[in-house]
Parts: C-alpha cells; structure tokens; sequence
C-alpha cells in the first residue's frame, strides 16, 4: 500500500500545480486528510509556518497580524511555504486571500485546505480569479491504496488494458474499501463498531452543523431526513418530485439540498450524458454517498464504490491538465443504460458497466457502444480472470472490478 499518512499521489499534483501558481486551494471532504496531507507537503520546505483557523490561539495570529508569516524564524533564503487551514470559516476570507497573492505571491508560497466552502470562490468574476490553482483531496481509493496506477499517457491509449497482479491483496484492500470506505480514519480502524460510530457522528456533523449554519437552514430534520434516503436511491436515478412528495416539502427545496449535500461531498452527483444521443434520457441524475459503507444493498455499494473511484479519477485528472473530465451515466428512453461513461473535454471517452457476478457483455451496454463508439469496460466483483471482446467500436474487456480499478492513474 501507499503510505496512509504521506498521499504521495496527491502531493505530486499539489507539487505540480505550484510550480505554475503561488497559491494552491485544497478543498475536500471533511476528515478526508486534508490537514495531514498539507503538513506533509510542508516537510518538504525548509522554511514552513501556518494556522488553523479552528484554533483560537492560531486565529488571534491572522486577527492581530494578517502577515504573520513575514516574521518566521528561517532555516534558509529558500521560498516558504505558508499553510491556512479553514481559512475560509474567516468572514472577509477571499479580499485576505486576495491581498496575500498580490503582496506576498513573488516570495512565498500559500496552501489553503478547507471543506466545500472552498467552491464558492470557483465562479468567474469573483475576487481570487487568477490568483490561484485549486484541486479536490478524495478520501482513499483503491488506486491510491494499491500503488499500481498507470501512466496516463499510455492509460488513456489502452484503456482496456488489465493487470491481475496479486489478486488477493488487491480484492482484501478493495472489501475493506466496500465495508468502512475510503475515509481515514474508520478505514484505519477496520472495525464494524467504530465505523458506524463515526459515521453516525460524521454525518450528525455535517449535515446537523455546517451544512445549516453554512446555508441557514431552518428545517433540520427535513434536511436530515432526505440525507436519510439516499442509500436505499444509490444507483437509480433521483425522482425529486417524489422526494418533495415524500418530504412534504417544496421541490426547489429539495434540489437546493441536493446542491449543499454536493458542495459539501456528502454525495457525488451523477448527471444523465447529454450529449448527441439519439432518444437519450438527459434530465437526470443520480447521487453516490462519499461514506457509502452504509449502503446496505451489495449491488448498489459496489457501484457507488466505483462511481467514487471514477469521479475521483475525472477530477484528479482535470486538475493535471489532462483535459476536462466528467463522469456520467447513460440512458435512453427505450430503457437501455450504462452505468457510467467518462467523457473528455466533453466528447465520450470510456463506457464502465458494473456487475456483481455476470461475466457476459451486457446487452445494453454492447447497444450504447455501437451509437457512441467508445470502448467499454465490464467491472464484475468476485471475477477472476479477464475477457477481451473484439468489435468495430473500440473493444470490450470485462474484468475483475479491483484488477482494473487499481490501474487508474492518480
């Protein structure tokens, strides 16, 4: 495995983004790592200071001197790194992160990690444009936990392409990822009490606290309760009027909740490809959970799990430079649907059918592949050993679900 505590991947992306701009934003999940891995990248300046905005004593630095950091006792004339974190709970956070980037950007480095709140600032137009490059931290994943990724390069060549390796480990990283998720601190733990202990706690948290104060949310209970009914949802698409119905609530209520949940990664929303497809059904969307060890159904948990590896594939990928990702689902009004379908700078790119035991092609996944002409990828859990499948649309290859998840590049 990758090293829990240094996240070499992600401090390879954050190393490159910095090389191209003084100031780097890491938003993310709360409790993913955030804190842990911007001390890590730290260890590799000579001259490092911060704060933490959560702790008094550190805020009263920013209050009472905004440059703070100007006065660090140095080891030597190298570039320092500045960390904030949770800056943004700082009420006039963008005009100080602002000032920041065109003072001090020649002579220092900054890296601000925070939760959701850190998307507000990616609208054109707002105060921080220009100044900044920004990436989305993701709790573990089996590509980061297996240390077998790809080359993107020759990854986005081959697709296909699957490597069994040491099967046994990869499936024994792959089932604790399905029973505690990818978040550190129960996945450390591995046990069933603890990981529903704070689960329980983590989502009290979220969406009991910031999400409402973040939002002002009166309704509590209402935005508890529909949180409450996304794990038996995972894998089919959302009907909102049926949530409003259920909810007693109005329907733009539910939507705007939807929104906070994915601005604060509590769920990854999956939107229906509407792209040139002919009787495509293109206005809907589904929602994954981030901690999605407490889908109970086996089905619907694995693809959540796989829905979590692509989304943090697309993202990660994006941020390198490679092109523009996204992750979607495909479905016609004829009923046909494919589970996902990665796109690249907004054209279909890779079609990934998940199964739980069927070793076949699917059919409708065969059906959408003619129209799109893609290649397409078949994950089935429990497989061991893989099929090519020759046609004129780019190939099939069904395959063990961790065998080929482990290959994603970081």
């Amino acid at each position: 495995m990758d090293s829990a505590n240094q996240r070499m991947m992600w401090q390879n992306l954050a190393a490159s983004l910095h090389a191209d701009k003084t100031m780097l934003l890491v938003s993310g999940p709360r409790q993913c790592g955030k804190t842990t891995l911007a001390k890590a990248i730290g260890t590799g300046y000579a001259n490092c200071d911060g704060v933490n905005w959560d702790i008094a004593a550190q805020r009263s630095r920013v209050l009472g001197n905004p440059n703070f950091f100007t006065t660090m006792r140095r080891r030597d004339r190298s570039t320092p790194l500045v960390l904030l974190d949770e800056i943004h709970k700082y009420r006039d956070w963008k005009n100080y992160l602002k000032g920041l980037a065109d003072e001090h950007g020649a002579a220092y480095r900054f890296l601000v990690t925070g939760s959701g709140r850190l998307d507000l600032c990616q609208p054109g137009g707002d105060s921080l444009a220009g100044r900044y490059l920004s990436f989305q931290l993701w709790p573990f994943t089996l590509a980061e936990l297996a240390g077998r990724r790809r080359d993107f390069a020759q990854w986005a060549a081959d697709p296909l392409a699957v490597e069994l390796g040491d099967l046994p480990s990869l499936r024994q990283i792959w089932a604790s990822l399905l029973r505690f998720s990818g978040f550190p601190e129960p996945l450390m733990a591995a046990r069933d009490t603890f990981y529903r202990r704070w689960s329980l706690a983590y989502r009290k948290t979220l969406v009991g606290e910031d999400i409402r104060d973040a939002a002002a949310i009166r309704r509590v209970a209402e935005v508890e309760t529909l949180f409450a009914l996304l794990p038996e949802r995972v894998g089919s698409p959302l009907s909102l009027p049926a949530l409003s119905t259920a909810l007693r609530v109005a329907y733009t209520s539910v939507q705007a909740w939807l929104d906070l949940y994915e601005r604060f990664y509590l769920t990854v929303t999956v939107p229906a490809w509407a792209g040139d497809l002919a009787r495509a059904v293109v206005k809907e969307r589904k929602a994954y959970l981030m901690d999605f060890g407490t889908v109970t159904s086996a089905p619907a948990r694995l693809e959540n799990a796989v829905a979590v590896e692509l989304a943090r594939a697309a993202s990660a990928w994006t941020a390198w430079g490679h092109g523009e990702f996204s992750l979607h689902f495909v479905r016609t009004k004829d009923g046909a649907e494919v589970d996902f379908l990665l796109a690249r700078d907004r054209k279909p790119f890779l079609l990934v059918e998940v199964k739980t035991g069927d070793e076949s092609p699917s059919g409708p996944m065969l059906a959408i592949q003619r129209k799109l002409r893609v290649p397409a990828v078949q994950l089935v859990d429990g497989m061991d050993r893989f099929a090519v499948f020759q046609n004129d649309f780019g190939g099939v290859v069904v395959a063990p679900a961790c065998a080929w998840l482990a290959l994603l590049p970081g």
